[in-house]
């Protein structure tokens, strides 16, 4: 069995890194408001004290990493602690699209991986995780008579970007497996199910062999007109704006990465956000992305879901050319169940297991 492993080191440089871009943000913050409160002659007098802040945190930053790049090289790379994992899988969730634009060694690389070395089966089990999680989601997982493969991928990007990746990476997994593939399912949850919906997408724009072999996707509590939340922390970001001293502010609403702001309507295409000041107030402009045809799609939801409206889980809208049409024998609610419980429920994996099979 192959375990990722992170150097500790390379951790504690990404998180100093972190830091410092965090010190600096903060601190061009505070100067906005001082000066927009004292006028001209505080934003005079002032501008040195904060440019001096700002070049001291550079000067230790720099410090750190030199350090801390050298410990890296005497430390080697060591085994992964998984409560690590998950909380760098948070931290991409909420920063990924920063800590990749920088460079930051925090930053999740996709893959696509096996966590047993079972021999290969000719059908393929793809599970997506959803938004600041990672593998570790679907330790409730069943053996489905499928060989299981997990996508592991940074959260905080573009949902598009996430899936023309996946597409291509599937791709050149089936090319290489084992034994000749005959058929591929996946099951994914939250985020997951737009990341895979994306796949499809680009893969039949790319003429990619896997989608012939796709034969069912199971949807579980996914946002496919978005999540009710993400608007709202749009509107936070707009009322912090509406006066002068609290529109700094408005500037830390700002730190949602992108794939949390894709969340808003459900975007799962390029051309869903491309063009938009992804932080401005406005509707719900997006083309029609078709669920893939010929495959079996299935749809779960939670009864007591605060982040994914049901509705939206099970892809209704009242606009008939965005509504998926998913059959109503293909949909299940989960009773008493929330947004997360879905993952570790035995119901749940009982009705994977029959949507699966029935089809």
């Amino acid at each position: 069995m192959s375990h990722r492993k992170r150097n500790y080191a390379d951790g504690l440089r990404g998180l100093a890194k972190l830091a410092v871009d965090a010190t600096k943000g903060v601190t061009n913050v505070v100067q906005t408001m001082h000066g927009n409160i004292g006028g001209a002659p505080a934003r005079l007098f002032s501008w040195p004290v904060y440019a001096s802040i700002r070049g001291i945190t550079t000067l230790v930053g720099g410090a750190l990493d030199v350090g801390l790049a050298r410990l890296a090289q005497a430390l080697g790379e060591s085994e992964t602690v998984a409560q690590r994992e998950l909380l760098i899988a948070a931290l991409n969730g909420v920063l990924g699209d920063y800590l990749a634009e920088t460079n930051n060694p925090l930053a999740i690389e996709m893959r696509l991986h096996r966590l047993d070395e079972l021999p290969a089966k000719p059908k393929i089990l793809v599970l997506v995780h959803g938004s600041s999680m990672n593998h570790a989601a679907w330790r409730a997982a069943r053996d489905l008579g499928y060989t299981p493969l997990h996508l592991d991928y940074n959260s905080g990007l573009h949902i598009s970007t996430n899936a023309r990746t996946f597409a291509s990476m599937l791709e050149e997994k089936i090319d290489t497996w084992p034994v000749p593939v005959d058929e591929i399912a996946i099951v994914a949850h939250s985020m997951g199910g737009l990341v895979a919906r994306g796949a499809c997408h680009y893969a039949e724009e790319g003429k990619l062999g896997w989608r012939e072999k796709l034969r069912a996707a199971v949807f579980v509590a996914t946002p496919h007109h978005g999540a009710p939340l993400e608007r709202a922390g749009n509107w936070l970001e707009t009322l912090l704006g509406v006066t002068s001293y609290s529109a700094p502010l408005a500037g830390l609403a700002r730190i949602r990465s992108a794939g949390v702001t894709d969340l808003r309507f459900g975007y799962v295409v390029d051309e869903h956000w491309q063009g938009r000041d992804r932080f401005e107030i406005g509707i719900d402009a997006r083309t029609p992305i078709r669920l893939p045809e010929g495959v079996a799609c299935y749809a779960i939801a939670a009864e007591k879901d605060a982040l994914v409206p049901r509705a939206s889980a099970m892809g209704d809208h009242p606009d008939p050319d965005l509504a998926l049409r998913i059959p109503s024998e293909h949909r299940w609610v989960a009773p008493g169940a929330g947004h997360v419980d879905l993952l570790e429920r035995a119901d749940v994996w009982d009705k994977i297991e029959d949507f699966l099979r029935a089809r």
